[in-house]
């Protein structure tokens, strides 16, 4: 499998290392065959992109994403997801209930790759497009008409290669394109870790480069009317039930971690 990736989906192969090899560990603490399959594919040499501290990290955003995912599902069976930013993510298997729809939307060039590495699945669309214009939206409107429900979006590892405003835009295409609500889970980083991304344990290995953190989700909820910051959690939650670093982390650290917070619109 040969790639061909920007610099900012190059690291999707950050997550998609880490998955591999903690799926092939003695005690897995999430499972991921499709990276290991991936990932034997490509042959590379995954050291550089599976250190320590993101190693833990990616486990925990996995498990507490899996989680919440399964909740919103199990409330709503036909919730339509759209995962932004997908790069080689195998979420849907884990979390499918035979009824869900589920679009994994990115750019040009980290479909192409994807395409080569996951068949066609039934209740599964990808589409190669840009998050922060329109195009993309017509599929998912096309598919939510028919069912009861409003979408669903997760944005993980996203955000941090966004800035302020393309972030804004972003909210904006969502509130337009579907204004009758819905749902945006996403990934923050604090902007501690974008000024010292030079020391960030991976991404530094690649060319790619934070320009936005946040101290709280608030501030993405501020950036335009209408959108609300239901609820915002650590990855320390789970991090640090799992290894001494982790605890040490958390408590030495606690606001340096990346979060997941949840936003909605429109009417609940």
């Amino acid at each position: 499998m040969e790639l061909q990736l920007g610099d900012v989906q190059t690291t999707a192969l950050i997550p998609l290392a880490i998955k591999a090899n903690e799926t092939m560990s003695r005690k897995p603490r999430i499972k991921d065959p499709k990276a290991v399959e991936i990932i034997k594919a490509l042959n590379i040499d995954t050291d550089q992109y599976d250190k320590f501290m993101s190693h833990e990290g990616v486990v925990a955003r996995t498990i507490m994403l899996d989680r919440q995912l399964k909740g919103i599902i199990k409330k709503a069976p036909d919730t339509v997801v759209v995962n932004v930013g997908a790069g080689f993510d195998n979420r849907f298997p884990r979390v499918d209930n035979g009824r869900i729809y589920w679009f994994d939307l990115d750019l040009p060039d980290a479909i192409a790759a994807r395409k080569k590495a996951f068949p066609d699945q039934d209740r599964v669309t990808m589409i190669a497009g840009n998050a922060l214009e329109n195009g993309w939206c017509d599929q998912v409107r096309a598919v939510l008409a028919g069912r009861k429900t409003k979408p669903v979006f997760i944005a993980e590892g996203l955000f941090m290669y966004f800035t302020m405003d393309q972030i804004k835009t972003f909210l904006n295409v969502l509130k337009n394109n579907f204004p009758e609500g819905g749902t945006l889970i996403a990934e923050q980083n604090c902007k501690m870790m974008q000024k010292n991304e030079k020391y960030h344990d991976t991404v530094k290995s690649t060319n790619a480069h934070f320009v936005s953190g946040t101290d709280s989700g608030q501030e993405i909820a501020d950036l335009t009317d209408g959108i609300r910051l239901v609820e915002e959690h650590s990855f320390n939650e789970v991090m640090k039930r799992y290894s001494i670093r982790g605890k040490l982390f958390a408590l030495l650290l606690p606001k340096m971690n990346n979060r997941w917070a949840t936003f909605k619109w429109g009417q609940d």
